[in-house]
Formats: C-alpha cells, structure tokens, sequence
C-alpha cells in the first residue's frame, strides 16, 4: 500500500510540473502588442488620409487588418502559445477560405469577360 501511495505521489507532483496551473505571460508583451496594434491602426488611417486609391488602397487596408487581427488571434487568445495541431486547426481553414476567394476572383472575371464577348455589351 505504501508504494502505492509513493507512486500515486511521484505521479501527481510530475503532473503539477508538466502542467502548470495558471499559467501567466508577462504584462510587457500585451502593452507592446496593444502599442503595435495602435500603430497600425494609426498606419490604417493614413491610408484614407494621404488619398490612396485603387488596389494599393484595398491592398494596404487588408494587409494592416489582417496584420492585427493575427496579433490579436496570437497574443490576446493566447495561440502563440498552442499546440502546432490546434494552431493548425484554426489557422488553415480561413488560409483555404482566402485561397478559394482568390481563385474564384480570376474565375468571375474570366466569366464576366466571356458573357461580353459572347451576348454583348448588354442595353
């Protein structure tokens, strides 16, 4: 019964080690990334301010938002610190989603541009 309770003792202290509880990350990380998402907001902003038009335009604005959404998907829900299959898990699919976007953009101007060749310029 003895080296029961040992083991039972040595198990659960190994447990305790690999997995802690309440686990804290230091508050200088989220005051820089909530600094670092300030200025790209900031970056956002200037965008429309300086006059930018057309693809650069859109360009620059998805490319800061989708800058600070991945801070904030990998700091303020703690992804960074996931497993890589949970990561994965998450990540992937919205990869794909943008993807298949893209693919389907070229495709709708291939169709679009087939309709007027074909049924003309339209009334």
């Amino acid at each position: 019964m003895a080296n029961t309770e040992a083991h039972a003792e040595v198990h659960t202290e190994a447990h305790a080690e690999a997995h802690p509880e309440g686990q804290q990350h230091p508050l200088g990380i989220y005051i820089k990334i909530w600094a670092l998402l300030f200025v790209l907001s900031a970056c956002s902003y200037l965008v429309d301010y300086v006059g930018l038009q057309g693809y650069l335009r859109w360009f620059l604005i998805l490319l800061f938002m989708l800058m600070k959404a991945g801070l904030i998907v990998a700091v303020f829900m703690h992804m960074m610190w996931e497993r890589l299959a949970l990561l994965y898990a998450i990540a992937v699919p919205p990869i794909l989603v943008m993807v298949f976007v893209f693919l389907m953009t070229h495709e709708a101007d291939n169709t679009f541009s087939l309709r007027g060749l074909f049924f003309g310029a339209g009334p």
